[in-house]
Protein backbone atom coordinates (compact mmCIF):
# COMPACT_ATOMS: atom_id res chain seq x y z
CA UNK A 1 0.00 0.00 0.00
CA UNK A 2 3.03 2.46 0.35
CA UNK A 3 3.33 2.67 -3.42
CA UNK A 4 -0.37 4.08 -3.53
CA UNK A 5 -0.01 6.38 0.00
CA UNK A 6 3.15 8.02 -2.05
CA UNK A 7 1.22 8.84 -5.15
CA UNK A 8 -2.41 9.93 -3.71
CA UNK A 9 -1.27 10.22 0.51
CA UNK A 10 -2.95 9.21 2.95
CA UNK A 11 -5.36 10.35 5.91
CA UNK A 12 -2.74 9.83 8.31
CA UNK A 13 0.06 12.01 7.14
CA UNK A 14 -1.89 15.29 6.45
CA UNK A 15 0.61 17.52 6.94
CA UNK A 16 0.95 20.86 4.92
CA UNK A 17 3.95 22.37 6.25
CA UNK A 18 5.57 22.18 2.26
CA UNK A 19 2.67 24.05 1.45
CA UNK A 20 3.41 28.11 0.43
CA UNK A 21 -0.13 28.69 1.79
CA UNK A 22 -0.29 30.25 5.24
CA UNK A 23 -3.10 27.95 5.86
CA UNK A 24 -5.61 29.45 8.63
CA UNK A 25 -7.31 26.18 10.22
CA UNK A 26 -11.54 26.30 9.85
CA UNK A 27 -12.27 24.66 13.09
CA UNK A 28 -14.90 26.80 14.81
CA UNK A 29 -18.81 27.86 14.02
CA UNK A 30 -17.71 30.95 15.14
CA UNK A 31 -15.30 31.44 12.58
CA UNK A 32 -17.63 31.46 9.43
CA UNK A 33 -18.77 35.08 11.41
CA UNK A 34 -15.42 36.06 11.34
CA UNK A 35 -15.22 35.29 7.87
CA UNK A 36 -18.26 36.88 6.61
CA UNK A 37 -17.20 40.04 8.51
CA UNK A 38 -13.73 40.17 6.91
CA UNK A 39 -15.00 39.44 3.61
CA UNK A 40 -16.33 42.81 3.09
CA UNK A 41 -12.15 43.97 3.50
CA UNK A 42 -10.32 41.05 1.82
CA UNK A 43 -10.99 38.20 -0.10
CA UNK A 44 -11.37 34.75 1.86
CA UNK A 45 -10.66 31.38 0.38
CA UNK A 46 -12.17 28.20 1.79
CA UNK A 47 -10.61 25.07 1.04
CA UNK A 48 -12.66 21.87 1.93
CA UNK A 49 -10.77 18.55 2.05
CA UNK A 50 -11.48 14.91 2.63
CA UNK A 51 -8.51 13.70 4.40
CA UNK A 52 -9.81 10.40 3.55
CA UNK A 53 -10.16 10.83 -0.60
CA UNK A 54 -7.03 10.65 -2.38
CA UNK A 55 -8.91 12.97 -5.13
CA UNK A 56 -9.38 15.20 -2.35
CA UNK A 57 -5.44 15.44 -1.30
CA UNK A 58 -4.27 15.42 -5.76
CA UNK A 59 -6.98 18.67 -6.05
CA UNK A 60 -4.93 20.23 -2.88
CA UNK A 61 -1.47 19.17 -3.96
CA UNK A 62 -1.94 21.12 -6.98
CA UNK A 63 -3.32 23.77 -5.65
CA UNK A 64 -1.15 24.09 -3.20
CA UNK A 65 1.88 23.78 -5.82
CA UNK A 66 0.11 26.29 -8.13
CA UNK A 67 -1.42 28.56 -5.67
CA UNK A 68 0.62 32.60 -5.76
CA UNK A 69 -2.13 34.83 -4.13
CA UNK A 70 -1.47 34.75 -0.73
CA UNK A 71 -0.81 38.17 -0.36
CA UNK A 72 -4.07 39.03 -2.48
CA UNK A 73 -6.36 36.59 -0.21
CA UNK A 74 -6.79 35.15 3.39
CA UNK A 75 -6.99 30.85 3.13
CA UNK A 76 -8.94 28.44 5.49
CA UNK A 77 -8.08 25.04 5.55
CA UNK A 78 -11.41 23.09 6.62
CA UNK A 79 -10.70 18.76 7.34
CA UNK A 80 -14.79 18.35 6.81
CA UNK A 81 -14.15 14.91 8.31
CA UNK A 82 -13.23 16.19 11.81
CA UNK A 83 -15.33 19.46 11.14
CA UNK A 84 -18.71 18.29 9.46
CA UNK A 85 -20.65 20.76 11.43
CA UNK A 86 -18.44 23.61 10.33
CA UNK A 87 -19.11 22.09 6.65
CA UNK A 88 -22.93 21.63 6.81
CA UNK A 89 -22.40 25.10 8.18
CA UNK A 90 -20.52 26.85 5.08
CA UNK A 91 -23.11 24.95 2.83
CA UNK A 92 -26.31 26.65 4.53
CA UNK A 93 -24.62 30.14 5.25
CA UNK A 94 -23.18 30.46 1.76
CA UNK A 95 -25.89 28.45 -0.23
CA UNK A 96 -24.11 26.43 -1.99
CA UNK A 97 -24.06 22.32 -2.33
CA UNK A 98 -21.45 20.44 -0.12
CA UNK A 99 -18.76 18.86 -2.36
CA UNK A 100 -15.39 17.46 -1.77
CA UNK A 101 -12.64 18.87 -2.33
CA UNK A 102 -14.45 22.25 -2.66
CA UNK A 103 -12.82 25.45 -2.84
CA UNK A 104 -14.73 28.95 -2.28
CA UNK A 105 -14.17 32.17 -2.45
CA UNK A 106 -15.80 34.65 -0.71
CA UNK A 107 -16.64 38.34 -1.00
CA UNK A 108 -18.51 40.68 1.04
CA UNK A 109 -20.45 37.53 3.26
CA UNK A 110 -21.25 35.42 -0.81
CA UNK A 111 -19.67 32.35 -2.05
CA UNK A 112 -19.20 34.03 -5.57
CA UNK A 113 -16.82 31.09 -6.51
CA UNK A 114 -17.53 27.75 -5.95
CA UNK A 115 -16.08 24.67 -7.72
CA UNK A 116 -15.14 21.15 -7.02
CA UNK A 117 -12.71 18.38 -8.11
CA UNK A 118 -11.00 18.83 -10.95
CA UNK A 119 -11.89 22.11 -11.66
CA UNK A 120 -10.33 23.42 -8.59
CA UNK A 121 -7.08 25.65 -10.45
CA UNK A 122 -5.30 28.45 -8.43
CA UNK A 123 -5.12 29.98 -11.97
CA UNK A 124 -8.97 30.19 -12.71
CA UNK A 125 -9.05 31.66 -8.72
CA UNK A 126 -6.81 33.80 -9.38
CA UNK A 127 -8.88 35.50 -12.17
CA UNK A 128 -11.95 35.63 -9.74
CA UNK A 129 -10.07 37.44 -6.94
Amino acid sequence: MSIFNNIFGNSENQNTTDSKINWIALTDLGQLDQISEASAIKPIVIFKHSTRCSISRMALKQFEKEFDSAEEVDTYFLDLIEYRAVSNEIANRFAIQHQSPQLLLIKDAKAVYSVTHSDIDATELKSKI
